[in-house]
């Protein structure tokens, strides 16, 4: 029953956040710049390696420490670089979201300028995100089973814990950890103790992936009974397109929810928008 309520709730919430896109269609751009810099970031990362045939796998836990100091340092840095601009233009969409929220009319530049804003505050977050992720990391790399479960648990305290976070750099603008502290504070207050989240975006748009993924199997298995070549390679290009065009909306929707979510557990309510107090009551539920 928690599943099927889980998928009603977040369908009303998605709609609800796709609303007030349709409102402000620019912020479309702002996960696709991201894409862009994240993989200009992991080139910048994954070349030098390329080029001089490293391999890219963790070490043993029997290598040498300098081994295992340089590559999970290394991989630290990738981290925090992706972190930062995942948050700079995740910051974007939720300063803008916010704003509109508020009953004005944001720009593109508007989301620009929010973030640039907190540049101090988004490089903070992204070494504490990092630093976390590091750690998540290896406890998954020294037990390959008990980690998996063990990171998988922690991280999703983790994802509640810290949802509010980048809505609360971009509006009042401190720090990371008060931020942090803040965020945990605020959804204790607005929900109360033991949370679990009632929302999950990557469920329904699992599904709505589905015919993309159903058009990519079929164009490699074209490809690969060698008929109809061009029709298979059409097949595939079309399913690339809908699975990346799915995933700036979702990326952009769950920005839009996310800053929905700091202005209720701010105020209490969220006016001219569908996020009304019910749906926003139940988007986090007692365990």
């Amino acid at each position: 029953m928690f599943f099927f309520s889980r998928i009603g709730n977040t369908w009303e919430l998605m709609g609800a956040s796709w609303d007030l896109l349709k409102k402000d269609k620019e912020l479309l751009f702002f996960p696709v710049f991201s894409s862009i810099c994240c993989l200009l970031v992991s080139a910048t990362f994954l070349l030098p390696f390329y080029m001089i045939n490293e391999n890219l796998v963790p070490p043993a836990q029997e290598a040498p420490v300098q081994e295992q100091v340089i590559y999970y340092g290394v991989l630290f840095l990738f981290y925090v670089a992706n972190y930062f601009v995942m948050t700079y233009f995740n910051a974007a969409v939720i300063g803008a979201a916010v704003k509109r929220m508020m009953g004005k009319n944001p720009t593109l530049g508007d989301g620009f300028k929010f973030a640039n804003r907190r540049l101090p505050q988004i490089f903070g977050w992204a070494i504490v995100s990092a630093t976390v992720g590091l750690i998540l990391r290896l406890i998954e790399d020294r037990s390959e089973k008990v980690g998996a479960i063990v990171a998988g648990l922690l991280g999703t305290v983790w994802t509640l814990t810290s949802f509010l976070v980048i809505p609360i750099l971009v509006v009042e603008g401190i720090g990371p950890i008060q931020s942090l502290t803040k965020s945990t504070k605020m959804l204790k207050q607005t929900w109360g103790e033991q949370l679990v989240s009632n929302f999950s975006f990557g469920v329904i748009f699992f599904f709505l992936n589905i015919p993309s993924l159903i058009l990519l199997i079929g164009g490699f298995f074209l490809i690969a009974a060698k008929e109809m070549f061009v029709l298979g390679v059409t097949l595939i290009a079309v399913g690339i397109v809908l699975l990346l065009l799915l995933g700036i909306i979702q990326s952009c929707l769950q920005s839009i929810f996310q800053a929905a979510l700091y202005v209720f557990a701010r105020q209490g309510h969220i006016e001219g928008t569908g996020f009304h107090d019910g749906l926003m009551r139940n988007s986090v539920m007692h365990r």
